[in-house]
């Protein structure tokens, strides 16, 4: 890793920070605590970057439907929306890009947002995920310069190519994600010809108090379809709104899109030694270890009748979790509790829940009073808790919160614990060499090249190189050759032998 150099980071108000990479836990394994005011300042000052569009997920579309189960998902959960084959539950979808401003071309390579708001009998379940099963990092810490580095110069107000490779060779835990990124998954086809997933590591336990950890996994029963780079680019200019368009045409002809619900569910105790850390954002669980079990489908069968309303003013937050349901010890979902809620009460309003596209299905009782836009009063109700006036009052069995032991340990910054077979590349090598065949490694091969090669310093190019060797040899031999030697004397990109099966 070449050592960085520059001023010392400080906090907006001078002070020296003391990390630009780890949170303030207790112990490797235990919470991010509320105190720490850097990650708090870095992340409340994100979230107020830019008004009033999103700042990151600006560009977006939406439609409404249901989720239906189909299988018996009770064993590991007693959340009532997943309580009885064939229960629905009426369901808003969000999806959008990640970097791209509002009206930016939908189809330049980027991560998707995959945003599902479950209206359910006991309150809403937000699940906030992407169209990958990873990320680019695995501390919150680190979000919010990571987003920088995707977005735009602040002098020329270009974005900057360099400056992605920059961060993402610095930031070796990146590489699962950018080698997914860099293939043609950075490309989908459409919305509807994507997977989505939660992403994160998250909890369950079932009536009988047992607890599991999960993963969800929503996978298009329409397959997966990609376009190239140079499809992706001729179709931004042809129409930079194709992916709005098409799902938006496809429900018009009654051509609902569709995914399967399929979950991963470790026993609680297995993930103490694990072979690596399960909460870790950048690693996907093997599906030999832990299968794919189907629960439910997911239909979108309705467009939105007014877009701002319910797609631009839609509020969603892992934050929203109903009995059944919890986090997990992953340190970048336990600070998307506090960012998310966070970044809607700056860009909607104190009272976004009030609005119809985010508002509960059922009866709210809530201390909360007031503010800007407020629609919804209790009138001569009490304002505060405890009283004997026959206010609200908290059931600590149904609302119960589902947590995990740590052991007495002090507080610091620290990395992850690491499990025995922890490593930042690893995962990314298994996905070229077993999962990708000889076109994807091809495409890859040309992506990174042509993205590598426009406006990258000769020293970050290094870096490059020596990032993609890490993950594959082959594949960082022939990206040398496209980078580094001269036009004349460089082989015909992306001729990239099949990479051996590891064991």
């Amino acid at each position: 890793m070449t050592r960085r150099t520059g001023p010392p980071t400080t906090t907006d108000s001078g002070i020296l920070a003391p990390s630009d990479e780890y949170s303030l836990t207790v112990g490797p394994s235990g919470p991010i605590v509320l105190h720490d005011h850097y990650l708090v300042q870095k992340m409340q000052h994100f979230n107020r970057e830019r008004v009033p569009e999103r700042v990151v997920h600006a560009k977006g579309s939406g439609a409404h439907g249901f989720f239906e189960v189909t299988d018996d998902a009770r064993w590991f959960t007693k959340a009532s929306f997943l309580s009885k084959i064939g229960k629905r539950t009426p369901v808003f979808a969000r999806f959008s890009a990640v970097a791209g401003e509002q009206g930016y071309p939908d189809t330049l390579r980027d991560p998707r947002g995959f945003a599902l708001k479950f209206y359910t009998d006991q309150g809403n379940f937000d699940l906030v995920g992407n169209n990958t099963p990873v990320f680019f990092m695995r501390d919150p810490s680190k979000f919010q310069d990571f987003i920088h580095s995707q977005k735009r110069l602040p002098d020329t107000g270009l974005r900057s190519n360099d400056m992605q490779w920059d961060y993402w060779t610095l930031s070796p835990e990146s590489a699962h994600q950018v080698a997914i990124l860099m293939s043609d998954r950075g490309t989908p086809k459409s919305f509807r010809h994507m997977n989505g997933y939660g992403s994160h590591t998250f909890s369950c336990i079932n009536a009988a108090g047992e607890r599991f950890w999960v993963k969800y996994h929503f996978k298009t029963a329409q397959g997966i379809e990609n376009f190239t780079a140079s499809e992706a680019e001729a179709m931004a200019g042809e129409d930079p709104d194709f992916h709005r368009r098409d799902l938006s045409e496809a429900i018009a002809r009654r051509e609902a899109p569709e995914w399967r619900l399929e979950m991963q569910v470790m026993p609680f105790a297995e993930a103490a030694d694990y072979r690596f850390n399960p909460f870790d954002l950048t690693k996907v669980w093997p599906h030999q270890d832990y299968p794919l079990i189907p629960v439910g489908r997911l239909v979108l069968d309705r467009n939105p009748a007014n877009f701002f309303a319910e797609v631009e003013q839609a509020g969603f937050s892992p934050a929203n979790l109903v009995p059944g349901t919890g986090l997990s010890p992953d340190r970048v979902l336990m600070a998307r509790i506090f960012s998310y809620h966070d970044t809607h009460l700056h860009r909607i309003g104190a009272n976004y829940e009030q609005l119809p596209i985010n508002a509960p299905r059922v009866e709210v009782h809530s201390y909360n009073k007031e503010g800007a836009m407020a629609y919804h009063h209790a009138g001569a109700q009490p304002v505060y808790a405890p009283n004997s006036y026959g206010g609200p009052v908290a059931d600590p069995e149904a609302g119960e919160d589902l947590g995990w032991s740590v052991a007495s340990q002090e507080l610091g910054r620290y990395a992850y614990d690491l499990h025995r077979d922890d490593d930042d590349f690893g995962q990314a090598s298994a996905l070229v060499r077993d999962v990708m065949s000889n076109t994807d490694r091809t495409h890859l091969v040309s992506n990174v090249v042509n993205h590598a090669g426009h406006g990258v310093s000769a020293a970050v190019q290094e870096r490059v190189v020596a990032y993609w060797t890490s993950i594959d040899h082959e594949l960082g031999r022939e990206i040398e050759r496209g980078l580094l030697k001269p036009p004349s004397a460089s082989p015909a990109i992306g001729e990239v032998a099949a990479a051996p099966h590891h064991s």
